[in-house]
């Protein structure tokens, strides 16, 4: 069976949990618990060594420098780390943010260390993961290493010629001799049967391991939530700016070359009107009849200029009439459905209308198709918008498209732009947008 992207990849007919135990995962993971060990030795002595010199070293000015240096160094461990985790666990974490230091100077930068969270964290980090990091390293490689050797038993338990004469070791019995051994056939059976459930299960107990370390990783050596918030809100902020920048481009574009050009042209119609109202009044007539219908355009030009900044039935009615006047203009016949309870924040409702108006364009120049629905409903505390149609498909959020933008405008009030549109159609896009009302 084919996809969208192209034809799907065969599937595998071995089962994933006979796979799992040679797959490259498990072996990589595996190898992460085993280094864990040695790394986390020398930064937990690095860290302990180093606060406890600054610690001492308080009572004269060294102290802070050599604190601040301990937790620099832990930093240098946390990056290593980081390293570490994306070539054995495929865990990529951002780098945290960096020291800024408010003011030049070795003191101010030494204030600044001392202040970041960041470097706090690493610390926690370096102390916290040494016996995490032994138990892990303990249980993984028991638990694995006695698997594989009960599983293989069979091949190498000729090393040990003493028990070849003799019943073995009793793996389970009575107690009065009778029972099964190690050096006997149901023995070695029996062996190989629990070294195989090991071996199974070591995989899944490797994975649960790792994803501990991944979890210490990602909350301790990444950034933190409040400075990825920040810099989301920045990022969101560039966005607005630009894009009321380039809506009022638009509107200046729009009032120069259409309303203000033609009102240019009615004065000139109506000055050389006035010139021969006295020579010849019939040629003046028909100038005026002309200038009037100009009137009639330019006021229509600015009717819907009005509408695209902010449509005066959407600001009096709600979302609901102002979709179903959007739709009667569309050159493509339209079904809207609006099922909302109470309005959501102004904003939130302006956003949701532009991005119909903006998406049912797409529709009547790129899809040709030959009906389009518009589903408007609220879902806990965000506003779902569904603009779906029977055309060609092809739309992307690809960037340079009007998605794109689109995408970016939705994702600076904390929305989402979700685009199903395979080759051939049909097209479904969903806005998800904060409700705020």
């Amino acid at each position: 069976m084919d996809t969208a992207y192209g034809p799907r990849p065969p599937a595998s007919r071995v089962p994933v949990a006979l796979r799992a135990p040679f797959s490259g995962r498990t072996w990589r993971e595996f190898l992460y618990l085993l280094l864990s060990l040695p790394v986390a030795c020398v930064m937990f002595s690095y860290a302990i060594t180093m606060v406890s010199l600054g610690a001492g070293l308080l009572i004269t000015f060294l102290g802070i420098p050599v604190l601040a240096g301990a937790l620099i160094g832990c930093r240098g461990f946390g990056a290593l780390e980081r390293l570490r985790a994306r070539a054995l666990l495929d865990l990529d974490v951002d780098h945290p943010e960096p020291v800024r230091a408010a003011k030049p100077g070795l003191m101010s930068w030494v204030g600044a260390v001392l202040k970041s969270g960041v470097s706090w964290r690493h610390l926690v980090y370096s102390i916290l993961h040494l016996p995490w990091a032994v138990f892990a390293f303990c249980f993984s490689l028991t638990f694995w290493t006695v698997g594989w050797a009960l599983l293989l038993y069979p091949l190498w338990q000729w090393t040990f010629p003493a028990y070849l004469d003799q019943p073995g070791i009793q793996l389970w019995g009575d107690g009065q001799g009778n029972g099964v051994y190690l050096g006997t056939a149901p023995g070695m059976a029996a062996a190989g049967g629990i070294g195989l459930l090991l071996v199974l299960a070591g995989p899944w107990v490797i994975r649960g391991l790792a994803h501990v370390d991944r979890v210490l990783v990602h909350g301790l050596l990444g950034p933190s939530p409040l400075a990825t918030r920040v810099s989301e809100l920045e990022t969101d902020r560039g966005v607005v700016v630009d894009t009321a920048a380039a809506d009022l481009r638009r509107i200046e574009r729009d009032l120069h070359d259409g309303a203000q050009a033609r009102l240019v042209s009615l004065a000139m119609d109506l000055g050389l009107a006035k010139e021969k109202l006295a020579q010849d009044p019939e040629a003046a007539a028909r100038m005026v009849d002309e200038a009037h219908g100009e009137v009639k355009v330019a006021l229509q030009e600015l009717r819907d200029l009005a509408r695209g900044i902010h449509p005066a039935i959407l600001t009096d009615r709600g979302l609901g009439p102002a979709l179903s006047a959007l739709a009667a203009r569309c050159t493509v016949p339209v079904k809207a459905s609006v099922d909302l309870d109470h309005r959501p924040a102004p904003a939130i409702e302006g956003i949701a209308y532009f991005t119909v108006s903006e998406l049912l364009q797409n529709v009547s120049k790129h899809a040709r198709a030959t009906s389009v629905t518009v589903d408007v409903w609220r879902a806990a505390d965000r506003l779902m918008v569904l603009v779906a149609d029977n055309g060609q498909g092809g739309a992307s959020t690809e960037t340079g498209s009007g998605l794109a933008g689109l995408a970016e405008r939705l994702s600076a009030v904390d929305g989402l732009l979700v685009v199903d549109s395979p080759s051939g159609g049909p097209t479904a896009i969903t806005a998800d947008l904060p409700w705020r009302g």
